[in-house]
Order: structure tokens, then C-alpha cells, then sequence
């Protein structure tokens, strides 16, 4: 008997689903070998690759995290251009064309005394936007795991998509800023010379001059600032407070610009609001794997499972 030819647009979205369901376990069945061959493929290839990764970044960070920065910025632009998701392509263009001035000034030398307010002005501007873009995220898709979107007459699907979009925009540009803010410091820094990755600071530190931005301090440690405060470390190091904010918080510094010895978070950000930024931004390393280097891993699976035949 021949089979009778269902017109798929006379179904419903749910009948449709099912269909391509039965469909998909028709074409696979007996193909449980095969699907076994790839999985261990996939879970060799993951092995292999985290333990990779693992030296490399043990031995040469560096270059491991230029390159992890390079595939954060530009594997997102590859599924936007393919997905047609023109939205996240004009906000990327101008993030990016911002970001590029700014670390272009960063790393120029000599440094102009300006610019670290500037970089650290930009990156703060995105990790405050950023993380409020990740929080109502999180509340969206929470409110609608509880069904409060019903209370707006929103649709779950709408809501969700919503709350995801929001999160992604959140953690995605959080990473990139906290990524470009540690280059741009490690550069500032060492242009200036009171701070070196390896070895002695070129320049001695004078109590008046601050080590992140070179500029004067004006304000005695005890005194009220009118537009900017001083800040002592426990190390006894004197910093603008805007500027050691912005080396420990976007620059993702623990230690002292000049010194390197332990900064005392706790006791640096004793406003109870302030510390989920801190953890807010130890919370977006996962992240750079998942966007990074998934997608190279993946592509890598599926490369050797075209080679070995398997579909």
C-alpha cells in the first residue's frame, strides 16, 4: 500500500513537531553503533582538548588569552551574519568601533595622563550596563519559570526569548569588557612604569602620584574629596580611589599596582551592594570556554566524523 502524502502546512505546529520526530528515529534506526562511535568521539575530543587548553594557558597566557579574547569578539559574528540577527550586529559594530579607540589610546606610548580615566570610564560604563542587562535577564526568565508573565498577558515563548536575550547581551559583553580592561591596564601600567608583569617597577613610587594613571594626588587620605577621593592600600600605597576601583573591579586586579601585594577586597568594598559586582565578574570566566573555544571543539568533532564516514 502507498503511503499517503501529508501536507505539513494543513498540520499544527504540535502535529508538524511530531511528525519530523518519527521521521528523525525512522532514518537513525539502527544506527546505535554508530551513534555509540560518535559520542565517544565527542567525549575524547573534549578530554583532549580542556587538557590542551589547560597547558597552554599554564605556560603561555599571554598568548592564550590574546587568542581566547580574538574568538570571543569574532565567533559570535559568524552565527549573527548566518542567523540574520541584525540587532546583536549593530550593537557589536558600535561596542566594538568604541572599544578598538580606546585601546588604541591604551596602548600608545607615551601615554597621554588622560587616558586611563578614559579606558577605565568606558569599561566601567559597560560593567554597569552589562551586569543590570544580565540581572533583569535572570528576573525574566525566572518570572516566567513561575508564570508571571501571564499577570502582563505575555506569552512564554515571547517572555523567555526576552529574559535569554537580555542574559546573553549580559554575560557576553561582561566578558568582552573585563577581557580588553585587564589588556588595556597591563598596558597603561607598564607604560607608566610603576608597575611590571615581571620584575621591578621602572619608576619609584612618590606618596603624591598615583601608580595606576601618573597623575598628582591632591586629596589627603582623611580629606573629603569634592569630585574624587583618595584610597590607602594595606600596603600603605596611595591611589586615586576611582583609579583603583577601576584596576581592581574592570582591570580584574587583585594586587597592588606598584607593590603586587594582595588587595583586601572585603575590606576595600565594605558597601554591601558593591561585592556582587566582584562575584558578578568571577562568574563570566565560564563563559569565555562556552563562546571561545566550544565552537572550535564542536566544528573539530564534526570534522572527524566526516573523515571516519559518520553522519
Amino acid at each position: 500500500m502507498t503511503p499517503t502524502k501529508v501536507d505539513m502546512s494543513e498540520l499544527s505546529p504540535e502535529e508538524q513537531w511530531k511528525i519530523e520526530h518519527a521521521r528523525m528515529h525512522a532514518k537513525h534506526r539502527g544506527h546505535e553503533a554508530m551513534h555509540a562511535e560518535m559520542v565517544l568521539i565527542l567525549i575524547a575530543t573534549l578530554v583532549v582538548a580542556q587538557l590542551l587548553l589547560v597547558q597552554w594557558k599554564q605556560r603561555h597566557p599571554r598568548s592564550y588569552n590574546m587568542v581566547t579574547l580574538f574568538q570571543m569578539w569574532v565567533v559570535p559574528l559568524y552565527f549573527t551574519v548566518k542567523l540574520h540577527w541584525w540587532r546583536f550586529l549593530v550593537i557589536w559594530i558600535l561596542f566594538s568601533a568604541v572599544t578598538a579607540f580606546v585601546t588604541f589610546r591604551a596602548t600608545r606610548k607615551p601615554l597621554v595622563q588622560t587616558t586611563p580615566r578614559l579606558v577605565y570610564k568606558w569599561f566601567l560604563l559597560i560593567y554597569k550596563i552589562s551586569y543590570a542587562t544580565g540581572i533583569v535577564g535572570y528576573m525574566a526568565v525566572m518570572f516566567t519559570l513561575f508564570g508571571l508573565n501571564l499577570l502582563f498577558k505575555i506569552k512564554p515563548e515571547d517572555a523567555m526569548d526576552f529574559g535569554i536575550s537580555l542574559l546573553f547581551y549580559g554575560l557576553y559583553y561582561g566578558v568582552l569588557e573585563r577581557d580588553f580592561a585587564e589588556m588595556c591596564a597591563d598596558y597603561m601600567a607598564s607604560t607608566i612604569g610603576f608597575y611590571s608583569e615581571s620584575g621591578m617597577p621602572t619608576k619609584h613610587l612618590s606618596d603624591s602620584v598615583c601608580a595606576v594613571c601618573g597623575q598628582q594626588i591632591f586629596v589627603d587620605v582623611s580629606e573629603e574629596g569634592i569630585i574624587e577621593n583618595t584610597y590607602r592600600l594595606s600596603c600603605n600605597h596611595v591611589f586615586h580611589e576611582f583609579c583603583i576601583r577601576g584596576w581592581c573591579i574592570v582591570g580584574k586586579k587583585q594586587t597592588c599596582p606598584y607593590c603586587k601585594e594582595k588587595v583586601d577586597l572585603k575590606r576595600m568594598f565594605s558597601n554591601p551592594w558593591e561585592r556582587p559586582h566582584v562575584m558578578y565578574g568571577q562568574l563570566l570566566d565560564w563563559l569565555r570556554y562556552l563562546v571561545a573555544w566550544q565552537p572550535v571543539i564542536i566544528g573539530l568533532v564534526q570534522g572527524i566524523n566526516y573523515i571516519l564516514g559518520l553522519e
